[in-house]
């Protein structure tokens, strides 16, 4: 599902439904974060993981605890960038080497409407304006949700490059459908706070894909190491 939306660099490991296996695979320390959470809760948890261990090991890294930092986000090993998402029946990782990417980020939701009255803390007005021009187009898609998903995978995107939350109202993101037959389209996240600086170039958009497929709506941002610096202002005209 989430292979065709990132860069082949990416690992990518997916798994659906149910199987009971991942805790035997979680590490001390894992289980020590989780040791008071639901039973639900401590498979999600160590579910994913298990996931990410098998991007590892893809990416020829051997396997290691991920634990969460202060703020909840994984903390990757030395080299590593990557993200990990799950949902009902759901749950994925994605790793690549750092390098090529700054930073990355994934998020799968179930593919139906957001819960009611969810959406004014989540959409800006613009945002709501354009849900609504696309739902008319496109009515068989959930745009509240899948907005939310790509709000998720900007801030997944975003926290690693600067260590901050980033909130609802800080990202003005523009959903593109699918050109032709494809699965998937693209959307333009803008920063409304200063962007991240990747290599002395502050970034003030972000780039993404999504998907909707199996009942799920899924979105990637990828942010290259390369990626271009966000554009100067125009010189203001000379004054008499």
């Amino acid at each position: 599902m989430l292979r065709p939306l990132l860069p082949p660099a990416v690992a990518v490991v997916e798994t659906h439904g149910d199987d009971g296996t991942a805790p035997a695979s979680a590490y001390p320390e894992e289980h020590r974060v989780v040791e008071r959470a639901v039973d639900r809760r401590r498979h999600e948890f160590f579910a994913v993981r298990a996931c990410a261990r098998h991007a590892m090991k893809t990416l020829g890294t051997a396997p290691a605890p991920i634990l969460p930092d202060h703020n909840g986000a994984p903390r990757w090993p030395a080299g590593l960038i990557g993200s990990m998402t799950h949902c009902a029946g759901y749950r994925a990782a994605a790793l690549a080497r750092s390098g090529g990417l700054a930073s990355l980020g994934i998020d799968a939701e179930p593919h139906g409407p957001l819960p009611d009255g969810v959406l004014p803390h989540v959409a800006l007005p613009a945002e709501r304006d354009r849900l609504t021009a696309l739902a008319a187009r496109h009515p068989a898609v959930h745009w509240d949700r899948l907005l939310f998903s790509a709000k998720e995978s900007v801030y997944k995107a975003w926290y690693p490059l600067t260590g901050r939350w980033l909130e609802f109202d800080q990202a003005d993101i523009e959903i593109h459908p699918p050109a032709g037959p494809a699965e998937h389209g693209r959307f333009t996240a803008v920063l409304l706070v200063p962007g991240p600086v990747v290599r002395g170039r502050r970034l003030q958009r972000f780039q993404g894909r999504w998907t909707v497929r199996h009942g799920l709506a899924a979105t990637t941002v990828t942010v290259p190491a390369d990626a271009p610096a966000a554009p100067r202002p125009a010189a203001a005209p000379p004054t008499r």
